[in-house]
């Protein structure tokens, strides 16, 4: 027995050799064929993937500095129409101060302008004309007020320009027989200045000319009224009228009362320029019921800029004596010098510029 293992020994282990080289060569091929089985792509893929994200996205903030050194980009950016930057990125970019106009930037260091007065009454149901081409005015305090009225408005183009170009409210009497009118007194309108007609009238001395269409004395009660209605269609908007001369008619009751007759129909005011102290306006106004007013200072019957000066401290004294002041001057340098100086000055020292009609208004509150 033991001679016949020894025999087979050699065989059992060559056996088992080659039974051992079968199972190892199996299982490769079965490993072989498992790893075959997967896809080719799968094995080259999946590793770079896995690290090439991370190099790229490093270096990519490198594109934002651009838009944090550059705020005038934004600022252009922000004015169109095209779609805005990522709100993240505002809180970095200090926006600059906005650079309003020029006008703007003095209108806001002046102080507010002060309006030519609160709010008016709304008128009556049948209010008169005078009423209803007034300049809307309510005085802004209790001090004495002051009407500066410029007659002989006009003729001279350009003088008359510099007068609609003073701070209103003014008062301005216009010639009728001037040209271009309608043009010439809207503009002084839209200027916040009040409207009358300068109506010629006879003087008393026979060589000087009051102009056309004069009310003169013994002409007759149609033509006067024919002449004062060819000048109040000049143009419109006005209040009422004054006299330009007229120390003659203005003393003839007969005619006076034809003209201030007309006046009270159309309901329009007077006010008398008081070319003679023996006038007979005033007295005839109250007995037909006419807004009437008289002149209280003329500014300018000697045009030196020193008399100027005196003569409008003069209507200083009057509107604190009486507690208003009516001053008529004309389209002359030395007068519009002197009331390019004066006006600035007239609240500082207590009085309020207005138009006659608040005086008026002040005087008669009835109307």
């Amino acid at each position: 027995m033991p001679d016949l293992l020894k025999r087979f020994r050699p065989v059992t282990l060559a056996a088992g050799a080659l039974a051992l080289t079968f199972g190892a060569g199996a299982l490769v091929g079965f490993l072989y064929q498992r790893e075959s089985d997967k896809p080719p792509a799968q094995v080259v893929t999946t590793r770079p993937e896995t690290v090439r994200p991370t190099a790229p996205r490093i270096d990519m903030p490198r594109v934002e500095p651009p838009r944090v050194e550059q705020p005038r980009v934004q600022e252009q950016a922000e004015e169109s129409s095209a779609p805005k930057a990522p709100s993240a990125t505002v809180p970095i970019i200090a926006p600059p101060l906005a650079k309003p106009a020029p006008a703007t930037v003095l209108a806001a260091m002046m102080p507010p302008p002060l309006p030519p007065g609160a709010a008016p009454a709304p008128l009556a149901p049948g209010a008169p004309l005078w009423q209803k081409n007034a300049v809307p005015f309510v005085p802004r305090s209790g001090g004495p007020m002051i009407a500066i009225v410029i007659d002989d408005m006009g003729l001279d183009r350009k003088r008359s320009s510099r007068v609609v170009g003073l701070p209103a409210p003014l008062t301005l009497a216009w010639l009728p027989y001037a040209n271009d009118l309608p043009r010439q007194t809207k503009t002084a309108r839209t200027a916040g200045h009040e409207l009358m007609v300068h109506i010629p009238m006879e003087p008393r001395a026979s060589d000087i000319d009051p102009g056309p269409d004069a009310m003169k004395v013994g002409v007759g009660n149609a033509e006067l009224l024919r002449r004062l209605d060819h000048g109040l269609k000049s143009f419109d908007g006005y209040i009422g009228v004054n006299n330009h001369m007229g120390s003659r008619f203005t003393e003839d009751a007969a005619g006076m009362r034809v003209i201030l007759g007309e006046l009270q129909r159309r309901g329009l005011m007077f006010l008398d320029s008081r070319t003679t102290s023996h006038s007979v306006a005033f007295g005839i106004a109250r007995g037909i019921h006419l807004p009437a007013l008289g002149r209280d200072v003329f500014l300018d019957d000697d045009m030196s800029p020193s008399a100027v000066r005196a003569s409008l401290a003069k209507v200083e004294a009057v509107a604190r004596r009486q507690g208003y002041a009516i001053a008529i001057g004309h389209p002359h340098d030395a007068t519009v010098d002197a009331l390019v100086e004066w006006l600035p000055s007239v609240a500082a020292k207590g009085f309020t510029l207005v138009p006659v009609s608040a005086i008026l208004k002040h005087r008669q509150p009835s109307g």
